[in-house]
């Protein structure tokens, strides 16, 4: 029982992840894979897997993927996507979290999926800025396409693979917090 429930913890905090880089792919990967039995849901989100939700998360997905390559319009997604990224980390995480009392559920999903997907979400839009600031915005869709092909490697490889994506999410969570450390090191250090 231990097992399945550590692994649906894997499931969603890889699709938490995920929701950091792009908020509908990782729900659509969810609602595909749960529609073809390769992962339960959690009692009350199995409208996820209808064919209705596929469709329109599909079209969401579509529709998010392509609004990030018009230049300026995805430092202003980011700004937009930030907290709904991570209710979709929120609701992702409790969706596969099948094994456990609601409120273990819940709260694994709020503290762990939510902050997972904001830890990635912060990182990725300072690095938008970034990228706006450095290139005005001519790198922006090269990082747009590593987040959609990024969010989209993560999602499958925490629906087949879930112990692998926690030590993937782990990674990645541990750099961000590395390269916010050097920065606030960095800003505290006086300036000569």
């Amino acid at each position: 029982m231990w097992t399945d429930a550590l692994l649906s913890v894997g499931v969603g905090i890889g699709l938490a992840a995920a929701a950091g880089l792009r908020v509908f792919l990782p729900l659509l990967v969810l609602g595909i894979a749960a529609r073809l039995d390769w992962i339960p849901l959690a009692g009350g989100f199995e409208w996820v897997s209808s064919p209705a939700a596929i469709a329109a998360l599909a079209c969401a997905t579509v529709l998010e993927i392509a609004a990030y390559y018009v230049p300026w319009i995805d430092n202003l997604l980011d700004l937009i996507a930030g907290p709904l990224a991570v209710a979709a980390g929120v609701f992702g995480t409790a969706a596969v979290i099948t094994d456990l009392p609601p409120a273990v559920q819940w709260t694994t999903a709020i503290v762990a999926g939510g902050g997972t997907t904001a830890a990635i979400k912060g990182v990725m839009s300072i690095a938008r800025l970034k990228s706006t600031a450095f290139t005005g915005g001519l790198a922006n869709p090269v990082l747009s396409t590593l987040e959609w092909a990024g969010a989209l490697a993560t999602s499958l490889l925490a629906v087949v693979l879930p112990a692998l994506a926690i030590a993937v999410v782990a990674f990645f969570v541990v750099a961000a917090l590395r390269v916010t450390k050097r920065r606030a090191l960095r800003r505290s250090l006086p300036r000569e």
